[in-house]
This record gives structure tokens, C-alpha cells and sequence, in this order.
């Protein structure tokens, strides 16, 4: 698939568009009750489980064929606490009484001395009985390293809204090296870490992405369009042709360069 369109799709999720017929009640509720879901499953609440699925559920896996009985079990077999995994990129569609789900998931691994970072993608199909949803059939599949490099890249821009410099400090390698689409200056780790926040950012959309995995480099390009106030306090706009550089490293894409050419209006 190509992965402009999944880049698209996903961006337009963060906006808040597109999600038909579900009002912002709805969705908040239907969020709630995925939360919930994962978190009976966590520590193997059947009752939970039970009011949470259907009766008519299936799992569309492949491989696991499941109804809402052996599912439960399958579940409940398997739990025993342990740390809560990361959801999150949430699409919520309503059509009436149905209604489906999608949304990143994400967690750590660890096997010996080794660890890193693990990416789903979670699909849930619910309907409205008795007046309360249910989940009627659940499928999913792992991100491949595009999937994963895209929804980083999409973080990246959630970060620059949040001035949130944590996220720089965990994805930005070492070494890093950048080139500000600003001035042309040469920019390491620290420095461009101490840049977040000066600007106030109120809109980071990335278009025409496009990510090119190689082992254990990615290459990533797009369009950045970004508006808010400088450090001065002066209002901006701007769109910023870019190309990122991603490796993998310790089980974990990091950003090892970034470069950004302003686009003239």
C-alpha cells in the first residue's frame, strides 16, 4: 500500500475530520469503552469481557477464528497484568447503530539483554445492542517499518504543537544533525532541542509523505505545513519541503538528520 495514503488518511484523523456521523460524545464514549477493553483484557476481567463483546463476536485474525466464548478464554489464558500498552491515532467511524474503531497500539519488548519497541494497528467493528456498543468483530496486524517510520513522523508533528521536547530527547539520535528551514544553520541534538517551545505552533500538517525503508535506514519526504507565533511574537505560515533520515538503532527508529527548504507562496 502506498504509504502517502496511509500518511493521508491518518493525518486527516488528527485533524478530526472526516469521522461521519459520530458526534464528539460518541466518539469520546467509544474510545472509553476501547480503553476499557484492553484493560479487562490486561488483568483477565471475564466480566468485563463478557459485557464488552457480543454475542455474535468473531475475530477476523488470521488464524484465530474465534466466537465470544473462546475468545474470553483465549484472553483471560493469557493475562496477568503487566504494563498497560500505548493506544492511540484514534479513527472513529458511526454509521447509524454500527460503528468501527481503528488506532495505533504499541508497547516494549525485552528478550535477554535485548529490547525495543513493537507497532499494531488495532481494527474493531461494533454495534449498538440493548442501547449500549459492543464489539462484534476485532482484526489487526503488526506495522511493517514503513507503517512505523510514518506514525513517527506524524508524532513529530504532535510534538511541535505540544512544544513537547521530551519527544526529542527519546527520537532524536546522538549524533544528530540537522539543517533549520529557517536560517540554514547546522543544527546537533542540543541545539535543536532547545528550539522547542520559542515557537508556538497552532497547526502541523505533513502532505505528500512518502517512506522509503532500507534495513535499517528509512528515508522520509514530505511537505510540513505549520502556522503559529514566532519568538518575537509574530504571526507565521509556512510550508517546508523536508527529507528525514531514520535509523534503527537499540531495537528503535531514531532520527539521525533532517533538512527543510522553505517553500515560496
Amino acid at each position: 500500500m502506498d504509504k502517502r495514503i496511509i500518511a493521508a488518511s491518518l493525518a486527516l484523523a488528527m485533524a478530526g475530520q472526516a469521522e461521519a456521523a459520530c458526534t464528539a460524545a460518541q466518539k469520546a464514549e467509544l474510545e472509553a469503552l476501547d480503553r476499557s477493553w484492553s484493560e479487562a483484557a490486561r488483568k483477565g476481567d471475564k466480566k468485563a469481557l463478557d459485557a464488552i463483546y457480543s454475542d455474535h463476536f468473531h475475530d477476523l485474525a488470521p488464524g484465530r477464528p474465534q466466537d465470544k466464548k473462546s475468545a474470553i478464554a483465549s484472553v483471560t489464558a493469557g493475562a496477568g497484568g503487566g504494563d498497560p500498552i500505548v493506544q492511540d491515532f484514534y479513527n472513529i467511524h458511526c454509521h447509524g447503530d454500527t460503528a468501527v474503531i481503528t488506532h495505533r497500539v504499541g508497547g516494549t519488548w525485552e528478550d535477554g539483554d535485548q529490547s525495543g519497541n513493537w507497532y499494531a494497528r488495532s481494527i474493531h467493528h461494533l454495534v449498538r445492542e440493548g442501547g449500549k456498543w459492543r464489539v462484534l468483530a476485532n482484526a489487526g496486524h503488526p506495522l511493517d517499518d514503513a507503517g512505523v517510520v510514518t506514525y513517527l513522523d506524524l508524532e513529530w508533528n504532535i510534538a511541535d504543537m505540544a512544544g513537547d521536547k521530551s519527544w526529542y530527547e527519546r527520537n532524536l539520535a546522538a549524533d544528530y544533525v540537522g539543517v533549520s528551514s529557517r536560517n540554514g544553520e547546522l543544527q546537533d541534538k542540543k541545539s535543536a532541542v532547545a528550539e522547542i517551545g520559542k515557537y508556538k505552533v497552532s497547526q502541523a500538517d505533513s502532505t505528500d509523505v512518502d517512506v522509503q525503508v532500507n534495513d535499517d535506514t528509512a528515508r522520509v519526504t514530505g511537505i510540513y505545513h505549520y502556522a503559529g507565533t514566532d519568538d518575537k511574537g509574530q504571526a507565521f505560515k509556512r510550508s517546508i519541503r523536508y527529507i528525514d533520515t531514520w535509523v534503527r538503532r537499540d531495537g528503535r527508529w531514531q532520527v539521525w538528520s533532517s533538512q527543510g527548504t522553505q517553500i515560496a507562496d
